[in-house]
C-alpha cells in the first residue's frame, strides 16, 4: 500500500501521469471496505494498478473535485466535471464522473488528448478497398456517413480522421459534440450543454444557420436529432455521425425505427461503417507458435499482457441502388446485410480473421470483441 502520509496532490498527479504514460483511456478509483483500488483501462481492458489506505480516500476524491470545480461538500449525489492538466509537455483533458457507492464515493476519469492525433484510415485498420469506399462517400456534396458500434469501438476516432481528410480552407466544417474529444484547428466545434438548452437537436438547427458545408454530429440519440440530420443531408450538407448499433446493416432499420421515412433514409445514406477495436499483438514480444499463429508472450513494453495498442476491425456498407431499393421496401437488417455481402462487403468477422492471419491480433481477441 502507498504511505498514507504522502501528499494527496502528488498522489493524484502521479496517478494521472502514470495513466497517460501507459496510454490509459480511463482511471477508476474504487472504494473498498478497507482500502481504495486504482484501476487503469489500457487498450480497452481494466487492470489493477494500485491500492492505497482508506483513510486518505476522502482527500483523494476532494482533490479530484477541486480540480474539476465540483462541490466538495456534496456526497449524496453524482457529479460530473472536467479539468485539464499537463504531463510530459502535453495537455490532457480529463472528464470526471463521481458517484456515491456503498463504501464511499468513487471516481472515474476519462483521459482525452487536448489535441487530436492525426491518423490515416490505414492507421486505423481499414483495408485499401474500404479506404476507397469511404473516400468516395465523403467526397459527395451531400448525404450521410455513419459510424456504428458500441461505446468504446473507435467511432469518434474514425469520424475525426474523416474530418481531417475533409478539412480544407475552402469548406466550412461545424461539429456538435458531447463532449468535444479533441480540438481540431480550422473546424468550429460546439459543446452540447443541456442545462443551457443546447441539446443535439437544438444545436444542429443552429448549425444549419452557420452556412456549413460539412456537419459532424457526435451521436444521433433520438428521433428529433435523426430527423434534422436527415433533412440536413437532403439539403446539400455532408453529415457525419455515429449510432449505437451492432453492425453496419442494422443502422438503416434503426433510422426507420426513429420515425424517418424509408424513402428519406434511402435518399440520404451514403455509407455505414460497423466497427470494433481489438488489441494488437505486442511487436516487442510477438512469437510464431507451432500452429503457425502469432502470440505476444509478454514483456515489459506490454506490461506482460502480450498486447500493445489497438486496431479496428470493420465492415463498410455502401448504399448502392440495390441497398436503396431494399431500404424503401423496409427490408430487414439481415436482408440488407446479405445484399451488401453479395455486392462485395467483407464482414467484421472476416476482417478480424484476416488480421489474425496477418499476425496483427489473435483469434481469441477477435472472438472476445465480437461476442461482446
Amino acid at each position: 500500500m502507498r504511505d498514507a502520509t504522502i501528499s494527496v496532490i502528488t498522489l493524484v498527479d502521479d496517478i494521472l501521469g502514470e495513466a497517460h504514460r501507459l496510454g490509459a483511456s480511463d482511471i477508476h478509483i474504487d472504494p473498498l471496505p478497507n482500502a481504495v483500488r486504482v484501476r487503469l483501462r489500457v487498450d480497452g481492458v481494466l487492470h489493477d494498478t494500485h491500492e492505497f489506505a482508506k483513510n486518505i480516500h476522502q482527500e483523494v476524491i476532494a482533490r479530484i473535485k477541486v480540480l474539476a470545480r465540483l462541490r466538495t461538500d456534496e456526497h449524496a449525489t453524482g457529479q460530473d466535471g472536467r479539468f485539464r492538466f499537463e504531463v510530459d509537455g502535453e495537455y490532457i483533458d480529463v472528464r470526471v464522473s463521481i458517484m456515491p457507492t456503498y463504501h464511499g464515493e468513487n471516481a472515474v476519469l476519462r483521459l482525452l488528448c487536448a489535441k487530436a492525433k492525426q491518423y490515416s484510415l490505414a492507421d486505423l485498420g481499414f483495408t485499401p478497398r474500404n479506404q476507397e469506399k469511404i473516400t468516395n462517400a465523403i467526397q459527395k456534396p451531400g448525404g450521410m456517413v455513419l459510424a456504428t458500434g458500441p461505446t468504446g469501438s473507435g467511432k469518434t476516432t474514425t469520424l475525426y480522421t474523416l474530418l481531417d481528410m475533409l478539412n480544407e480552407p475552402e469548406v466550412s466544417i461545424v461539429t456538435i459534440e458531447d463532449p468535444i474529444e479533441y480540438a481540431v484547428e480550422g473546424i468550429e466545434q460546439i459543446q452540447v450543454n443541456p442545462r443551457a438548452g443546447l441539446a443535439f437537436a437544438h444545436g444542429l438547427r443552429s448549425i444549419l444557420r452557420q452556412d456549413p458545408n460539412i456537419i459532424m454530429v457526435g451521436e444521433i440519440r433520438d428521433a428529433e436529432t435523426a430527423a434534422i440530420a436527415v433533412n440536413s443531408a437532403l439539403t446539400g450538407h455532408l453529415l457525419l455521425s455515429t449510432l449505437h448499433t451492432n453492425d453496419a446493416a442494422t443502422t438503416l432499420p434503426r433510422l426507420l425505427d426513429m420515425g424517418i421515412d424509408a424513402y428519406l433514409v434511402a435518399s440520404t445514406i451514403n455509407l455505414a461503417v460497423g466497427q470494433r477495436l481489438v488489441r494488437k499483438i505486442c511487436a516487442q514480444c510477438k512469437k510464431r507458435m507451432r500452429d503457425g499463429s502469432y502470440k505476444g508472450v509478454g514483456c515489459e513494453a506490454c506490461g506482460g499482457s502480450g498486447y500493445k495498442g489497438r486496431v479496428c476491425i470493420n465492415e463498410v456498407l455502401v448504399a448502392d441502388d440495390s441497398i436503396r431499393e431494399a431500404i424503401v421496401r423496409k427490408a430487414s437488417a439481415l436482408e440488407l446485410r446479405n445484399i451488401a455481402i453479395g455486392s462485395g462487403m467483407h464482414t467484421m468477422q472476416e476482417d478480424g480473421f484476416a488480421k489474425v492471419k496477418k499476425g496483427e491480433t489473435t483469434l481469441e481477441e477477435v472472438l472476445r470483441v465480437i461476442r461482446e
